[in-house]
């Protein structure tokens, strides 16, 4: 595969075409599907990518460690029974290069590079009222008219770029996990400073130990992993998840996370004795994966005292496997319920703080102060450092969004409408943008269960609207604003009944400074929205607005 692959040098300086039909901002999984979809539609259409390549999150997320957890196998594109078929994967958790392979894959069986205008930003996007078209601007200054906007343009995809005093005095590389270079980092006999203990972090932590000299990881909050229990994909395995395709993916499509295999809950956690209770969980812990765990019990994310149970199982582990006690104290998480944040899916993360070249600093207890010439100062010592890793996440489900100028009905900007927090309605569109549409956006599942099954959903729910505006001749649709403040509200109330709000997360953007704290993904399950979501449809699209004559114009 042509890993990276960046067209002709005259695709980023030829013309565009004036206007097309639709234009998808994006080129990861969601933007190749939409322009697909939109293709077999007969629509004419232009893709956009900020990269070099398709992959999306999969392109520029190439740092150390890099996978998926969520199982290949249910990780993968489910509209071509060919391609599910043919699509050969090595391992149970599949690494970064191999899923960038397989979307590359996907670009060249479909064709679709030809439609996608690569290393190149859409700056500026404004919708013209009286034309009832959206005239979009590239960061070269091209411009270019169509009547849909489709931003796919990703929930993590906006790094959270360090903010450290001093950085630009630190005499030695640093590297964000985000922005990792393609063709890798060699740590040998370097120190290296890891900053940031995530679910990158945790992937990061055991690659960059078994390479560098000494690592330091510097950790502001622990948080909860389970072992992924990665392993080579048998052909047996292969055979029999293929074989029956059809039967898992509507299975998958009849649960909360989207993704088949998973036995449902029956029973309360605190319906079991403690010894009974502990088995449940030392099997689930035994077969790897976080779904899996956080399916092990009916009420983990619902009820405080059940889930309580959870976190002293784990962090029962943990001391198990950590050897120094007070190590092994500050990698065990007591200030947020297990699961509402991100749960990590690790390779031997806690095994690796038993190594004689890795050290746990708490910036909790004394926070960093500068990165100097040499290193690291916290508020109590000075750590010298010859490279620094961050592991600093991203400006989650909003950032990409927030970084074009968008401007809708009346020159609202997106920033200024969102100035108190993501509005949406179904996490789709939103009021007073017609025909700008978002896929998995805030208000949506997406981040809390399978994307590609999320990103499929909405790609088919959104090519499903434009087929049906073109064959009734009908120039844009939007929220309206009263189903726009009944869906957040709605929103709101499931996610008020878990325990989710309980903790500071990057879900409600508590990792962004100034960012207003709004619970942003849909957690009452994909099963349960997708039925919202065909209904809405099938009742003539409830709490849209649907105006105009396109066979007028």
């Amino acid at each position: 595969m042509n890993m990276e692959y960046s067209g002709r040098d005259t695709e980023r300086t030829s013309q565009l075409p004036a206007t097309v039909d639709a234009v998808v901002i994006g080129a990861g999984f969601s933007g190749l599907y939409m322009l697909h979809r939109l293709v077999s539609l007969g629509l004419k259409v232009q893709g956009f990518e900020a990269g070099s390549g398709v992959g999306g999150t999969w392109f520029w997320n190439r740092y150390p460690g890099a996978r998926c957890d969520v199982e290949s196998l249910e990780y993968s594109y489910s509209f071509s029974p060919e391609l599910e078929q043919e699509w050969r994967w090595s391992k149970r958790y599949s690494e970064q290069t191999e899923i960038l392979s397989y979307i590359n894959h996907v670009a060249d069986r479909y064709d679709l590079r030809p439609l996608i205008r690569f290393d190149t930003r859409i700056v500026s996007q404004v919708y013209d009222e009286t034309r009832q078209m959206w005239d979009l601007v590239t960061a070269q200054g091209q411009s270019i008219a169509a009547r849909f906007c489709i931003m796919a343009t990703g929930n993590l995809s906006t790094p959270r770029v360090p903010d450290f005093a001093g950085i630009e005095l630190f005499e030695g590389k640093w590297y964000h996990s985000a922005l990792w270079p393609a063709e890798g980092v060699d740590f040998s006999d370097q120190r290296v400073a890891l900053i940031g203990t995530g679910a990158t972090g945790v992937q990061m932590t055991p690659k960059i130990a078994q390479q560098a000299k000494h690592l330091t990881v510097f950790q502001r909050t622990a948080n909860f992993s389970v072992p992924a229990r990665n392993a080579v994909l048998d052909d047996e395995a292969d055979r029999t998840h293929k074989a029956s395709y059809p039967a898992r993916r509507q299975q998958a499509a009849r649960t909360s996370f989207g993704i088949s295999g998973v036995p449902a809950p029956t029973r309360s956690a605190l319906d079991l004795s403690p010894d009974e209770r502990a088995r449940s969980y030392e099997a689930i812990w035994a077969q790897g994966g976080s779904v899996y765990f956080l399916s092990t019990f009916t009420d983990l994310l619902t009820s405080k005292a059940a889930n309580d149970t959870a976190v002293e199982f784990v962090n029962r582990k943990i001391r198990s496997i950590v050897r120094d006690p007070k190590t092994a104290d500050l990698l065990s998480p007591l200030d947020h319920p297990i699961g509402t944040k991100r749960l990590c899916v690790d390779t031997e993360y806690y095994e690796t703080f038993n190594r004689g070249n890795v050290s746990l600093v708490d910036v909790r207890a004394a926070p960093i102060e500068e990165i100097t010439a040499t290193g690291i100062r916290t508020a109590d010592a000075h750590y010298e450092v010859d490279a620094i890793a961050f592991a600093t996440g991203f400006d989650a489900m909003t950032g990409a969004l927030r970084e074009i100028d968008i401007r809708g009905k009346g020159g609202l900007t997106l920033a200024e409408k969102w100035v108190h927090g993501p509005t949406t309605y179904l996490g789709l569109m939103v009021a007073g943008f017609p025909n700008l549409f978002v896929v998995t956006g805030p208000g949506s599942p997406s981040v809390k269960g399978n994307m590609v099954h999320s990103i499929e959903q909405h790609v088919d729910w959104i090519a499903g609207c434009i087929a049906h505006l073109r064959s009734n001749h009908v120039a844009a649709i939007q929220p309206q604003a009263a189903a726009e403040r009944d869906w957040v509200a709605h929103v709101n109330e499931v996610a008020d009944g878990t325990l989710y709000p309980l903790a500071d997360s990057w879900y409600s953007g508590s990792n962004i400074p100034g960012k207003p704290r709004v619970f942003m993904p849909y957690v009452g399950g994909i099963a349960a929205y997708s039925a919202i979501c065909r209904d809405v449809v099938a009742s003539g699209y409830r709490g849209f607005a649907l105006v105009g004559d396109t066979s007028a114009l």
